[in-house]
């Protein structure tokens, strides 16, 4: 069995910030994989489906970005999935924008959402994809303010590349692929544009 968490915020009001760019690829992953989120468990918003015979339920923390490991802890107990079957997708400010990263393991950098989950978990080692949203000319305004802005129209083909990438790498870690294939498949993939 697999789990999937997309991390970003409930609220309307964030539905289309850089802060939410894992809830957004978790819906194109439910989408690619052909399921739904019907229902609520552990704190999250989830989508369960079939791959290849196994289980898998996609994840949106309802917990908000800074407790998202409450939900995530959850369901891994509930589910008792090992941490070698967890995907976790997130933005990621230390990366250009519509870059896309793979890895197996690792810290949590600057995201609280990621050091909320390595906290609950007491483990770095599960696989995670990071979409980055670093502007190419820096940034001028605070990170906090930034992570909560809506993604801009300009560089929306930027970011919609990045979550077919994202929604394509989550779809085949779901089907069985390992975190060190996706790495060699799809990291390097970068999206030219600015913000």
């Amino acid at each position: 069995m697999k789990i999937i968490a997309g991390l970003g915020n409930p609220d309307r009001q964030y539905l289309n910030t850089y802060h939410n760019l894992g809830f957004m690829a978790a819906d194109r992953a439910a989408e690619k994989l052909g399921a739904k989120f019907l229902s609520e468990k552990c704190s999250a918003l989830v989508a369960e489906t079939r791959v290849s015979g196994e289980k898998v339920i996609i994840a949106k923390p309802l917990t908000y970005m800074n407790l998202s490991g409450k939900s995530v802890a959850e369901l891994m107990s509930y589910f008792k999935v090992p941490l070698k079957n967890l995907l976790v997708v997130y933005d990621d400010f230390d990366l250009p924008a519509g870059a896309v990263r793979i890895r197996e393991r690792g810290s949590a950098g600057t995201h609280n959402g990621m050091r909320s989950i390595i906290s609950e978990l007491g483990s770095e080692d599960f696989a995670r994809i990071r979409i980055g949203f670093k502007p190419a000319g820096g940034c001028d305004v605070p990170l906090i303010k930034l992570v909560l802005s809506a993604v801009s129209e300009e560089s929306r083909p930027v970011f919609d590349r990045a979550l077919s990438i994202a929604a394509a790498a989550a779809a085949e870690f779901a089907a069985g692929e390992t975190a060190e294939n996706l790495m060699q498949k799809y990291n390097g993939h970068a999206a030219d544009g600015k913000f």
